[in-house]
C-alpha cells in the first residue's frame, strides 16, 4: 500500500484528506510542519505539501525534499497566482493544486503523477508491488435536485410568491424565475446572464424561498460533499447573484448558518408634487 505523506498544519484539512486517501487505498502519515514532513520522508511515496507551513516556507521545503529524493511532491496552496505556481514548480514539485479543491480531482493529480513517476529507480519496487487504485467513475458537480410532489393544480405557490411549473421544470419567486431546462434565470423578464454555480446555487435556494440553506449542506450540493478549504466560495458567488439581481435583498444572510433567498419589496414610487398655479 503506497504511503501518502500529507504536510499540512490545518487540522481539519489533514484529517479530511486522510480519510479521503484512506477510502481510495492509500495508507497515510501526517506532518504538521515542514521539519516534521522533512523526518518522515523516507516512507512516503507521495508528498502533498501545503505551502502555507508554520516553520519553513513551504518552496523551501519543497527544494529540500528534491535535494534528497526524487519523491512525488504536489504543492497545495491557498493561494494561486502564477508567480505561487512557477516557483513551486521550480522548488521541484511535480503538480500544483488550488485550494479549495474536490476530492476527485485530487485523487485523479495523484494518480497522475505516480504515472509519471513510474521510471524514477526510486519508486520502481512500489511500482511493482502496488497497482494503481482505480478511478472514480464519472464524477458530477452536483446531484440533480428533487423535483417536489405534483400537486392537482401543477403549480405550487406560497406567501413568497414562489412556484415551480412541474411540467416545465420552472422555480418562481416574485419576478424571479429560473428554467432548469433551458438553463436560464429571468428577472421581471429579462434574462439574466450567471454561471453554471450561481445557477445551481439559485435553484436550491428557489426551492423553498424563505427558509434557510445551511452552507454545509449548500457546499455538498452545489460544489462537492468532500470539498477541502475555506466555504468562502460560498460568499462570493452569493455576492455575485446577488450583483446581478440587482439587490442584496434577494440572497439574506443567516449570520452563522447559511443563506435564504427572499423576494424584495418593491419600493415606493415618489408622488409628483403638485404644480403650482
Amino acid at each position: 500500500m503506497r504511503n501518502v505523506l500529507i504536510v499540512e498544519d490545518d487540522d481539519g484539512i489533514a484529517e479530511a484528506l486522510e480519510q479521503a486517501l484512506t477510502v481510495h487505498g492509500y495508507a497515510t502519515c501526517i506532518a504538521g510542519t515542514g521539519a516534521a514532513a522533512l523526518e518522515q520522508l523516507d516512507d512516503a511515496a507521495l508528498v502533498l505539501l501545503d505551502l502555507g507551513l508554520p516553520d519553513l516556507a513551504g518552496h523551501e521545503v519543497c527544494r529540500q525534499i528534491r535535494e534528497r529524493s526524487c519523491v512525488p511532491v504536489i504543492a497545495l496552496s491557498g493561494r494561486a497566482d502564477e508567480l505561487d505556481r512557477v516557483m513551486a514548480l521550480h522548488m521541484g514539485a511535480d503538480d500544483f493544486v488550488a485550494k479549495p479543491f474536490g476530492r476527485y480531482e485530487l485523487m485523479a493529480r495523484i494518480q497522475a503523477v505516480f504515472r509519471r513517476s513510474g521510471d524514477c529507480p526510486w519508486h520502481d519496487g512500489a511500482a511493482a508491488a502496488h497497482r494503481p487504485v482505480p478511478g472514480p467513475g464519472p464524477v458530477h458537480d452536483h446531484d440533480p435536485a428533487p423535483a417536489p410532489a405534483q400537486t392537482d393544480e401543477g403549480e405550487r405557490a406560497d406567501e413568497h410568491g414562489a412556484g415551480a411549473d412541474r411540467a416545465g421544470g420552472i422555480l418562481r419567486a416574485g419576478p424571479l424565475s429560473l428554467d432548469r431546462r433551458a438553463r436560464k434565470v429571468y428577472l421581471d423578464g429579462t434574462e439574466v446572464r450567471i454561471t453554471r454555480k450561481e445557477f445551481e446555487l439559485l435553484a436550491m435556494l428557489l426551492e423553498e424561498p424563505g427558509t434557510v440553506m445551511e452552507r454545509q449542506d449548500i457546499m455538498a450540493r452545489v460544489w462537492d460533499e468532500n470539498w477541502f478549504g475555506s466555504t468562502r466560495t460560498l460568499d462570493v458567488h452569493v455576492g455575485s447573484l446577488r450583483s446581478k439581481l440587482g439587490s442584496n435583498d434577494w440572497i439574506e444572510a443567516a449570520r452563522g448558518v447559511g443563506y435564504r433567498l427572499t423576494v424584495p419589496q418593491p419600493q415606493p414610487q415618489p408622488q409628483p408634487q403638485p404644480q403650482a398655479s
